[in-house]
């Protein structure tokens, strides 16, 4: 998987940068959520969970999936300013694995 971050913003008002980016995958299953949220919190130097990927869309046929996410500076702008929906979708309040049994 190599991604290419093609639009890069400051939106110093909500407290995060707001990313577009690229993965090229080709010969490889579609990335998950997840790892494209690892891989940019590696690029830019955070934790993983501050980063909140948005968007996936997969192009068919191609081995390409264009994306859009948002790293946010604190866990507390996360909760501020994401929707409940999409905190559950990047992992925000699932319970631990043993909290589940």
């Amino acid at each position: 998987m190599k991604m290419e971050i093609t639009n890069q913003r400051e939106n110093k008002l909500q407290s995060r940068t707001e990313v577009c980016f690229i993965v090229d995958h080709a010969r490889e299953s579609t990335p998950g959520r997840n790892a494209v949220a690892e891989d940019l919190a590696k690029q830019f130097n955070t934790k993983r969970e501050l980063v909140i990927v948005d968007d996936l869309e997969s192009k068919y046929g191609v081995g390409k999936t264009v994306g859009y996410a948002k790293i946010y500076t604190s866990v507390d702008d996360v909760k501020k300013y994401e929707p409940e929906y999409i905190q559950k979708r990047n992992g925000y309040g699932a319970k631990p694995a043993e909290e589940q049994e």
